[in-house]
């Protein structure tokens, strides 16, 4: 039912496509900033990475926007690509640009565009016709509720408050992110130091680089020692699952589904505080602390190691390996190996090398970086929850079952 006051309205009705395409290669458009599919963020409409068709070397034509319209991707419509860029540009052809006809506010649209009713109707369209888009009959036959002018545009406002604060927390965690990056760039290395220490001007050359004269550079194999027990007894320890960015997870919750053998007695039994990754996997990233539980279990094709806690603090040793660094070392450890299958086993992983301070400074660096951890995990948690509160918000105020007072500054 369409709530008191509100009508429907075809696509086409409320709305005008963009149709003819100018020559991206010629002034003023080839200095025009142009957007693709690859610019706009699923479900969110935030822009990156534009450029000029004088950089993008563009040959193809393409549709011109101005500061009024939406540009819609109208392919993969699952990916739900929708952007009101207000400035005055070019899109790919194989985006709309769409404006907003007399009666419609283009900001109500956009916000609509972007909720999950459009996106499903979206996605059913691209379905029936076998074709991963969305064509523009299609698109122009869209049905869509429109309330009153005024109520359309506080809906519209409200929303926009919403993606202020989204934007606002996905900054303060950019920053976030940034700056434990430049702590690990800074702590791992030595180049700064928690601890003093009476031989800080001297130093070594590894191939980590330079680090300080009092800080050793051992294989893993003199840290480190391989966990090698299977699970022969049929423990129902729960199986676990390493992620490039999460680390370990469990995998059932994880995957929502059971993706892993239901014979788990060949499986490798991984403690608390062992550090483990998949072998076939390891140069991108995907290597784990088991910190979740106190005995899990892992795929056979996993490496498993414990470090030695009177050489190495786990959370220490976890943060090297992690680093961007040791991604690039594990990917060249992983070609010369000699199985030639694309995997890193306890053989070539325990010869790497690592940068070890001594242990008191271990201790605090890993501490310093655990709090920076929180942080980001605290902000990634209330980015998490806006984006919840806003896409229950846009359920209730787009189809009317919220209503707005339209006199008020507040909803």
């Amino acid at each position: 039912m369409v709530p008191e006051g509100w009508e429907k309205a075809r696509f086409e009705e409320v709305t005008r496509i963009a149709n003819g395409q100018v020559d991206p290669k010629v002034e003023p458009y080839s200095s025009m900033l142009h957007i693709g599919p690859e610019n706009v963020t699923s479900h969110s409409g935030q822009l990156s990475g534009c450029k000029t068709g004088k950089e993008l070397g563009l040959i193809s034509g393409k549709y011109e926007f101005d500061e009024q319209a939406i540009v819609y991707s109208k392919i993969r419509p699952n990916l739900n690509k929708v952007c009101r860029p207000k400035f005055h540009g070019l899109c790919s052809a194989d985006m709309y640009p769409i404006w907003a006809n007399e009666g419609l506010d283009i900001d109500y649209l956009y916000h609509y565009m972007l909720s999950p009713g459009f996106f499903k109707t979206a996605i059913a369209m691209s379905m029936r016709t076998g074709m991963p888009k969305i064509n523009r009959s299609d698109l122009n036959a869209v049905r869509i509720v429109l309330p009153p002018l005024p109520e359309q545009k506080k809906i519209a406002q409200i929303l926009s408050t919403w993606d202020q604060a989204i934007i606002a927390t996905e900054r303060l965690l950019e920053n976030s992110q940034q700056r434990k990056k430049g702590l690990m760039q800074q702590l791992l290395t030595g180049k700064r130091r928690l601890v003093r220490s009476n031989t800080t001007l001297t130093t070594k050359k590894t191939r980590t680089g330079e680090l300080p004269g009092d800080w050793a550079y051992p294989q893993i194999a003199q840290i480190c020692h391989q966990v090698t027990d299977k699970n022969i007894d049929d423990q129902q320890y729960p199986v676990l699952a390493c992620s490039k960015h999460h680390g370990f997870v469990d995998s059932l919750k994880y995957f929502k589904k059971r993706v892993y053998s239901k014979d788990l007695t060949g499986y490798r039994v991984i403690p608390r505080g062992c550090i483990g990754f998949p072998a076939n996997h390891v140069e991108e990233g995907s290597i784990g602390l088991q910190n979740l539980y106190d005995y899990g279990l892992v795929s056979p094709i996993y490496v498993v190691a414990r470090p030695d806690s009177q050489k190495v603090n786990v959370d220490y040793l976890y943060a090297v390996l992690k680093t961007d660094h040791y991604r690039q070392i594990f990917s060249a450890a992983t070609n010369a190996s000699v199985d030639r299958r694309g995997s890193l086993r306890w053989k070539e992983f325990s010869q790497i090398h690592v940068p070890l301070p001594p242990l008191p400074e271990q201790n605090q660096i890993a501490e310093v970086l655990k709090l920076a951890t929180k942080e980001i995990a605290s902000l990634e948690t209330a980015l998490d929850l806006l984006k919840q509160e806003k896409k229950a918000l846009m359920q209730q105020l787009l189809t009317g079952k919220r209503r707005v007072n339209v006199e008020t500054e507040a909803a």
